[in-house]
């Protein structure tokens, strides 16, 4: 593995759903190019914590903070927490998330409003928590992850699909707001990624969708990280607004 530039040198960045798959490889590969790294967690404390041992090993600060990001309070705190010890967030990566699979027909009210809570409203309340320190800097970087169900729904997901697609309405508006402080706003749409979320999936629909990507396998949490970190470096300044397919060519 080649030694990335140290382009983020400095800066903190706030990785919601950072202490596993998708989120804990963003995070590792902010903190390869330099940036100190807050992880934002709702459950699973002993992830996070060797999540924050492998960052801390990569020369950078990095801290975690429990944190449900469907409430604004708790959001509010983990911020202002890094704020009080002199830190100042130029970085957000939205990448908390969760599903809960049924067709609408069987689908309980309640499991449409934990998804949409978690993966649409959950990016709305840390924008509205990094916001304003990054107005007064006049400077930031800010990646949702959104999903290629977003863009293809899919049978099953309507609450995913609904919460994934309002991420990218919700990054496009938020880019328009935000441009004239220098503060980018973009969203990654991963396709199919080798993580925990399709370990329930069955063996033959996994090797189906497989063989349908032009790439030949399923993507790494790795090819998401590299995206983000482009996105996040102080170079990418005239990119905002924008969707990054990362899917190997499964929906162009």
């Amino acid at each position: 593995m080649t030694t990335p530039p140290r382009d983020l040198q400095g800066a903190w960045a706030v990785v919601t759903g950072g202490s596993r798959g998708i989120g804990r490889a963003i995070g590792r590969e902010l903190a390869r190019r330099g940036s100190d790294v807050l992880i934002l967690f709702r459950e699973d404390e002993q992830a996070a914590s060797a999540t924050v041992a492998e960052l801390r090993g990569l020369d950078v600060r990095a801290e975690a903070r429990r944190a449900d990001v469907r409430d604004p309070e708790a959001v509010g705190v983990a911020i202002d927490s890094l704020a009080i010890a002199g830190g100042s967030i130029a970085i957000l990566v939205n990448c908390a998330g969760i599903t809960a699979d049924r067709t609408v027909s069987k689908l309980p009210m309640a499991d449409w409003r934990a998804v949409i809570d978690t993966n649409l409203t959950g990016c709305f309340t840390t924008v509205k928590a990094v916001l304003p320190q990054m107005r007064r800097a006049g400077y930031g970087r800010i990646v949702n992850i959104s999903s290629i169900i977003g863009q293809t729904g899919n049978c099953g997901q309507a609450n995913y699909a609904a919460a994934k697609a309002g991420v990218l309405g919700f990054t496009k508006s938020l880019a328009l707001e935000t441009a004239r402080h220098d503060i980018t706003v973009n969203a990654v749409c991963p396709g199919f990624i080798d993580t925990e979320m399709l370990a329930a999936v069955p063996s033959e629909v996994i090797e189906s969708v497989r063989r349908r990507i032009p790439k030949g396998r399923l993507g790494r949490s790795e090819d998401v990280a590299y995206v983000v970190a482009f996105l996040a470096a102080p170079r990418a300044t005239y990119i905002t607004g924008q969707t990054i397919n990362v899917n190997g060519g499964d929906y162009m």
